[in-house]
């Protein structure tokens, strides 16, 4: 079999890059032990260095020509979004919407795209592999294995990073009709496939088609830190002596800001300074609206002291920053489940999440839960993780202990057998109405 993958290889896009690259790793390996079966990697030219270290019997590297609109518009920009929507809506027909009058994408109409999938059929691409939810997975007439990492633009649709600006109809679009054509579904856990199964079972998908893949933690961060490197990133990023560490982008949904507001409890409470490490993005309009308003409240409470934000963190220094940390602190809103608490745990970190469904049962009693929208719950963690030591060394065992029970070694069982059934089962996405792209 010939399989064709399409990972995310822009690294400034965090998990989902985090994702490919971990399944890149578990196919070399895989192909390493004996595989036979082919496998292309269809990467743009400028982003192939983010590519893993390969020999040349892995795969083969090839590019794909997606000279028509609808491809990949994960990273436009918010005013782009709305361009492709109304362009959607001339080409594919819409509807009022609910929300307010305006007429929305059609996410029943697929656009075909041919030209695609006579290029898959040139390189004899058999099955092709989604890490992320991508248009041409169904536009394409391919069969295919698709990620679906969560669904919160139907479980919360409150948070606009998942609704506004035409992203609901964008995410529903991807996902609805992705999903009903996979082969094959992956999700990251069985309350993942719970999510699948109540959005879309009334679209056709039926619980055989979802396979559950947990996450693991990118092979980059390794397991061992040495002296030198954590000297090296202590002295870079001016870090304190002991510090709390948050990696996520500036989405809403992250709770940067219930953090903060803890943070300025516990200094007024207890007079404890307690400092705390962000790193990642907040370009684009939302991510900096809410950057600003969370410096904003770190002004308003006389925190500043506390707060070192690093802006973007490249790979080689993530894992001194985890190794370093007093506690991964990540109250988010979003699940079902998240590479950094797996992350963390890999580096001997205590963690500190959120008790919600999901989460909860991806952590267990390998960490603080903690109620998200409580500042008062956020304070009271990280109070019981920054005082207590022999409370944070146990939640570093049980999480290390965690960890041991799902190995590479079993992701790449799983994975393996997920590709060798979808080869079996390999067949004409289920008839949904397309037009073709003119």
């Amino acid at each position: 079999m010939r399989i064709g993958i399409l990972p995310c290889l822009d690294r400034s896009t965090g998990g989902i890059y985090q994702y490919s690259v971990t399944m890149l790793d578990a196919l070399h390996a895989w192909k390493e032990s004996g595989c036979e079966h082919q496998f292309v990697v269809f990467a743009s030219p400028s982003l192939r260095s983010s590519l893993p270290p390969r020999n040349g019997r892995d795969w083969t590297v090839a590019s794909l020509n997606l000279a028509a609109p609808y491809s990949t518009r994960r990273f436009v920009t918010d005013g782009m979004r709305r361009a492709v929507a109304a362009a959607w809506r001339r080409l594919a027909g819409g509807r009022p919407s609910e929300a307010g009058g305006a007429a929305a994408i059609d996410v029943n109409t697929v656009v075909a795209r041919p030209h695609i999938t006579q290029q898959f059929r040139r390189l004899q691409v058999d099955l092709a592999v989604y890490p992320f939810a991508q248009p041409m997975a169904f536009q394409a007439d391919i069969p295919f294995i698709l990620a679906v990492h969560d669904l919160q633009h139907r479980l919360q649709p409150a948070f606009p990073e998942v609704s506004a600006n035409g992203e609901w109809e964008w995410r529903e679009y991807l996902y609805r009709n992705g999903t009903r054509s996979a082969t094959l579904i992956l999700a990251d856990s069985e309350v993942g496939k719970e999510d699948i199964l109540n959005c879309y079972g009334p679209y056709g998908v039926t619980p055989d088609r979802v396979k559950v893949l947990p996450f693991l933690a990118a092979s980059y961060l390794g397991s061992r830190v040495s002296e030198a490197d954590m000297q090296r990133v202590r002295a870079a990023y001016q870090l304190p002596e002991r510090y709390l560490f948050y990696p996520a982008q500036f989405w809403a949904h992250k709770n940067h800001t219930r953090i903060v507001q803890a943070l300025g409890q516990l200094r007024q409470e207890h007079r404890l300074e307690i400092p705390i490490v962000f790193c990642g993005s907040h370009a684009g309009e939302l991510r900096e609206r809410t950057f600003q308003e969370v410096m904003s409240s770190v002004a308003r409470l006389g925190v500043e002291r506390q707060i070192r934000y690093t802006g973007y963190v490249p790979d080689e220094d993530m894992a001194a920053l985890y190794a370093g940390a007093a506690a991964l602190v990540m109250p988010t809103f979003f699940g079902p489940t998240n590479i950094p608490v797996i992350e963390a745990w890999g580096h001997g970190c205590p963690v500190l999440t959120s008790d919600i469904r999901g989460i909860r049962e991806q952590v267990g009693d390998a960490g603080i839960l903690v109620d998200p929208r409580s500042i008062e719950s956020i304070a009271d963690g990280i109070y019981k993780l920054w005082n207590d030591q022999s409370l944070s060394q146990e939640l570093a065992r049980r999480g290390h202990r965690r960890l041991g029970e799902y190995t590479p070694d079993d992701y790449r069982a799983r994975l393996a057998g997920i590709l060798e059934e979808a080869g079996l089962r390999a067949r004409p996405p289920q008839r949904i109405r397309k037009r073709a792209l003119e």
